[in-house]
């Protein structure tokens, strides 16, 4: 099951169940338990055997890890996180257990491991993170995470690592390759933990039970395609779960029409796109008029956004039904009339968890260093910029749209500290201040449809067209 309209009336359905049948104690614990089983369900299949169902069980002992690792060292180890860890380890055995199961029968993307082979790994892996907080800090587990994202983001050693499993299971290493490893979730997984250790450095994280954490870093609507939400702000919502009013008018329309927008945005609008009016590779080899492929590129920046915040929505949606409200994530982007209000409204939760552990880390650290200020700025917006361009894929594509976007935030940061007391004084000319907002609007808009380029042709394309003249 994943997301789509299938996926969307089981999990609606099942929100009424929790609703009405449930007792107030229990959502909570059906909250982890959905969750936990969500990793697996929403894993696609994968040609090596037994990763798609090792890669999900990863998925839960990093989350268990962050816990283990993000606890005050001070803490006891509470009966109620030894239930929870035992409800945890239950269900990725029971869904083991299901390798015994006809193939009709199963929700887990293929035949899974021996369960006791399962047991046997969970029992050494949990031996080893006991003992790894003595030698590892969270530092250090913050870069075992970067080191695994980068492993699975950079195409060349994903494909050797896909190689070298496919010899360990006697598959044909010939076939490896980078799409063996498609981790579902892993990027979001990702920034949540290291959210939460850098957090937990900083003094600011609280106190968490492994229930609370685990259905933070796992939570499902949430789980696929962000948005990435903050654990004391979850937190806050999943405390307050038992006095939730489980038919509440107010929010089942709240819940169900976020929903139904979500659907219309997806369902209708992208997919409609998606079939002949957004730009591809293909698309743009076939296109003879600049007219028609400035069009194209119209039609595939539409279809970002919609199919993008159109998930987002029924995410949302969903959550609210369980009685979680997700942040919001869009905030009508294209009607932006400056490259730093876009980034505060496109992807808002991506935007501001690299603000605050990229940007601001890093200007603090240059500006101690005392170098030119325009310097730092740049130097940090870069960054900024290319850690969120890397985050969707380690390739010179990505890279290249980091450096476009960091390049345009500078360039938009000097034109604005420079011009200043002169847009002050356009309050006094309407105006003005219109067409000028008009032409700002325009420039924005163009800048950003024109750096979707980096994100969906192939590296010589977008330059042949942006400085060859031609698709």
């Amino acid at each position: 099951m994943t997301l789509d309209l299938r996926g969307i009336l089981i999990l609606s359905i099942g929100a009424f169940f929790y609703s009405v049948l449930l007792p107030s104690r229990w959502r909570g614990w059906a909250l982890l338990i959905i969750s936990v089983i969500g990793v697996y369900v929403f894993q696609p299949f994968l040609p090596i055997r037994f990763s798609d169902f090792i890669l999900p069980t990863v998925t839960i002992g990093l989350t268990v890890t962050g816990w283990w690792f993000t606890r005050p060292k001070d803490s006891a180890f509470e009966r109620s996180d030894a239930i929870t860890l035992v409800v945890i380890v239950a269900l990725v055995i029971g869904l083991a257990l299901m390798r015994f199961l006809p193939a009709e029968w199963r929700i887990t993307p293929s035949r899974p491991p021996d369960p006791l082979l399962v047991a046997l790994a969970l029992l050494v892996v949990g031996g080893l993170v006991v003992a790894g907080r003595r030698v590892l800090s969270l530092t250090g587990l913050v870069l075992l995470i970067v080191a695994l994202f980068v492993l699975l983001k950079a195409e060349p050693l994903a494909q050797m690592i896909s190689g070298a499993w496919r010899g360990g299971t006697g598959q044909d290493v010939a076939l490896a390759s980078a799409f063996d490893l498609n981790w579902i979730g892993f990027s979001y997984i990702a920034f949540r933990l290291i959210h939460t250790i850098r957090d937990r450095q900083q003094g600011l994280l609280p106190a968490l039970t492994l229930r609370e954490y685990a259905t933070y870093v796992l939570f499902f609507p949430a789980f696929v395609a962000g948005p990435i939400d903050r654990a004391e702000r979850f937190v806050k919502d999943f405390r307050a779960l038992p006095e939730l009013v489980g038919m509440d008018a107010v929010r089942w329309s709240d819940g169900l029409g976020r929903i139904a927008m979500g659907l219309f945005k997806k369902f209708v609008i992208a997919d409609s796109l998606a079939l002949g009016m957004a730009l591809n590779p293909t698309i743009a080899d076939q296109t003879t008029t600049p007219g028609s492929f400035i069009l194209l590129l119209y039609g595939y920046a539409l279809r970002l956004f919609f199919d993008f915040s159109g998930y987002t929505d029924i995410a949302i949606g969903i959550g609210i039904l369980f009685g979680i409200r997700l942040p919001e994530n869009f905030n009508r982007p294209y009607f932006k009339s400056n490259l730093t209000a876009f980034w505060q409204s496109w992807h808002m939760t991506l935007s501001a968890w690299a603000r605050a552990y990229v940007f601001s880390p890093l200007s603090r650290a240059l500006i101690k260093r005392k170098w030119n200020s325009t310097l730092n700025v740049l130097i940090a917006q870069l960054a900024t910029m290319i850690v969120i361009g890397l985050w969707h894929g380690i390739t010179l594509n990505f890279l290249m749209w980091g450096i476009w976007h960091g390049v345009g935030l500078f360039i938009h940061k000097q034109w604005s500290d420079r011009t200043r007391a002169w847009y002050r004084g356009l309050n006094n000319k309407p105006t003005q201040k219109r067409a000028w907002t008009a032409v700002s609007w325009f420039i924005t808009f163009h800048y950003v449809v024109i750096g979707w380029l980096w994100f969906v042709l192939p590296l010589d394309q977008t330059a042949r067209i942006l400085f060859g003249g031609g698709a």
